[in-house]
C-alpha cells in the first residue's frame, strides 16, 4: 500500500479534452493564431516529458511511493536520482496539463461553432470516451491512470464552465487552500495521537510481493494493477483530483482572458511567475522530497503533503512560463518543432508511453520491473520521449490526428472523421 500521495500519470489534455481547435476560418486565423497553437502544443509535449519522467519510476520499481527504497537499488547515486525526481517532476506536471485541459475547453465551444454542431453532445461523448480508455489504461497497463479522473472533472468543469475569470480563479485558490488545511489538520491530529510511520518490514514484504505479480504472465500482471486501484482511486480523491480542478479552472480563467495567445504582451507577468514560482517551487519540492526519505505515514510527511499542495502549482507555472519565453524568442522555432508535434499527439503519446514501459517492466514483456538502476530509468524515459518525437513529426506529416486522437474524435462527432481534414 502507498503511503503518500502516488503521482499519477497527468491525463492529456489537448487530446483528451478536445484538441487544440485549428480553425481553417474566422478572426482566429494568421500567423499570431498560428503561433498559439503552436506554444499550446510545445508546452503541452513539455508536460507530457515531464509526466513520463515521473511515472517511468512507479513502473520501474513497486516500492516507489511506499517509503521504503527499493532494497535492490540503495545506492547514492540511486538515492539521488530519486531524490532529484521529487523535488522537480513529482506533482509538477500533471498540474501542468491540467491548466491545459482548462485552457483547451474554452476553445471547444467556438469549433463545435464552427461545423454547426450542438457543444454538449460532443463534450460529453469525448469525458465518456474518455473515461472508457482510461479505465481500459488502469486496469491493464498502468493503475496510476487519471484520464477517468479528467472525465469526471470534466463534467463538474462543464456545469461552472460560465463562471467569470476573477472568480474562477479565488475558487481555484480556495480549492488549495482548504486541501492544505485539511492535510495540516491530519498532521495535528496524527501528532497529538502519538502514532505514525509505517511498518518497514511489512511495507518491503508487500514491495516484494508486488515485484514478484507484475514479473508473472498477463494475468498476474493485471491482479497486481486491480489490487493497487483501491490505494490509487484515494490519492485521486483526496490529494490529486482538487488539486487538478484548481488547475482547470486556472486554465479556463486564462483561456477566457485570451492569454497565452502572446507571450511578449503577458511577459511581465511571466518573469513574475518565474522569480516566485522557482525559488518557492523548490523549496516545497525539497521539503516534499525530504519527508519522502524516511518519513512515510509521519506527521512531517502530512505536512510535507500540505506544502507540495501550495507550492507545486508554482513550479509548474515557473517552468510553463520558461517554455513560453524560451518559445517567443529568437531560438524558439527549435524547442518548438520538437515539442509541438508531441504535444498535438498527446493521448497517442501517453498510451503508448504505458504500452511500450508495460512491454519493457511487467511480464508483458522483458519484466524488469526491480531490475533497472533509478539512473538508467531515466535514460529510459529519454529516448522513449525522444522516438515519440520522430514518430510524432513523421506521422502528423501524413494525417492530421494521432492514432487515439482520430479515435476519440470520432467518438465525439459521432462520425467517421477523414484522416487528413482539417481540424476544427
Amino acid at each position: 500500500m502507498t503511503t503518500r500521495p502516488t503521482p499519477t500519470r497527468g491525463a492529456t489534455t489537448g487530446p483528451a479534452a478536445g484538441a487544440t481547435t485549428r480553425p481553417a476560418t474566422g478572426p482566429g486565423t494568421g500567423p499570431a493564431a498560428a503561433s498559439r497553437l503552436r506554444d499550446i502544443d510545445a508546452l503541452r509535449g513539455f508536460a507530457l516529458l515531464g509526466i513520463l519522467l515521473v511515472n517511468i519510476t512507479f513502473m520501474a520499481s513497486a516500492y516507489q511511493g511506499t517509503g521504503v527504497a527499493d532494497p535492490a537499488f540503495g545506492s547514492a547515486p540511486d538515492t539521488a536520482v530519486r531524490f532529484l525526481t521529487e523535488v522537480f517532476f513529482e506533482t509538477k506536471f500533471y498540474l501542468l496539463l491540467s491548466f491545459l485541459f482548462g485552457y483547451s475547453f474554452t476553445l471547444q465551444p467556438a469549433s463545435a461553432d464552427r461545423d454547426g454542431a450542438a457543444f454538449l453532445p460532443r463534450f460529453l461523448r469525448r469525458c465518456a470516451g474518455l473515461f472508457v480508455l482510461g479505465l481500459c489504461h488502469a486496469v491493464l497497463l498502468f493503475p496510476g491512470d487519471i484520464l477517468t479522473t479528467y472525465a469526471v472533472l470534466g463534467l463538474v468543469l462543464l456545469a461552472v464552465r460560465r463562471i467569470p475569470p476573477r472568480t474562477a480563479v479565488r475558487t481555484a485558490a480556495v480549492i488549495l487552500a482548504v486541501t492544505a488545511v485539511g492535510y495540516l489538520l491530519l498532521a495535528l491530529a496524527l501528532a497529538v495521537a502519538g502514532t505514525g510511520g509505517i511498518d518497514t518490514a511489512a511495507v518491503a514484504e508487500h514491495g516484494r510481493e508486488a515485484t514478484e505479480a507484475l514479473r508473472g504472465d498477463p494475468g498476474s500482471v493485471i491482479a497486481a494493477h486491480l489490487r493497487q486501484l483501491p490505494d490509487v482511486l484515494f490519492m485521486l480523491a483526496f490529494f490529486q483530483a482538487p488539486a487538478a480542478f484548481a488547475a482547470f479552472l486556472l486554465g479556463l480563467a486564462a483561456g477566457k482572458r485570451g492569454m497565452l495567445s502572446d507571450p511578449a504582451r503577458d511577459e511581465r507577468l511571466l518573469r513574475r511567475l518565474q522569480w516566485i514560482g522557482f525559488p518557492v517551487g523548490i523549496a516545497g519540492g525539497l521539503v516534499w522530497a525530504h519527508a519522502a526519505e524516511g518519513y512515510s505515514g509521519t506527521a512531517y510527511q502530512l505536512v510535507a503533503v500540505a506544502v507540495d499542495v501550495v507550492t507545486a502549482p508554482l513550479l509548474a507555472a515557473a517552468y510553463a512560463a520558461t517554455v513560453l519565453r524560451t518559445l517567443a524568442g529568437p531560438r524558439g522555432r527549435r524547442p518548438a518543432a520538437v515539442l509541438a508535434p508531441a504535444g498535438r499527439m498527446t493521448l497517442t503519446n501517453y498510451l503508448t508511453q504505458s504500452l511500450v514501459l508495460a512491454f519493457v517492466f511487467t511480464g508483458f514483456g522483458a519484466a524488469l520491473v526491480g531490475r533497472l538502476a533509478p539512473a538508467y530509468v531515466t535514460l529510459t524515459a529519454l529516448a522513449l520521449f525522444a522516438a515519440q518525437v520522430v514518430f510524432s513529426r513523421w506521422w502528423l506529416a501524413r494525417y492530421s490526428y494521432g492514432p487515439v486522437e482520430w479515435v476519440l474524435r470520432a467518438v465525439t462527432l459521432a462520425r467517421r472523421p477523414r484522416r487528413r481534414e482539417k481540424a476544427t
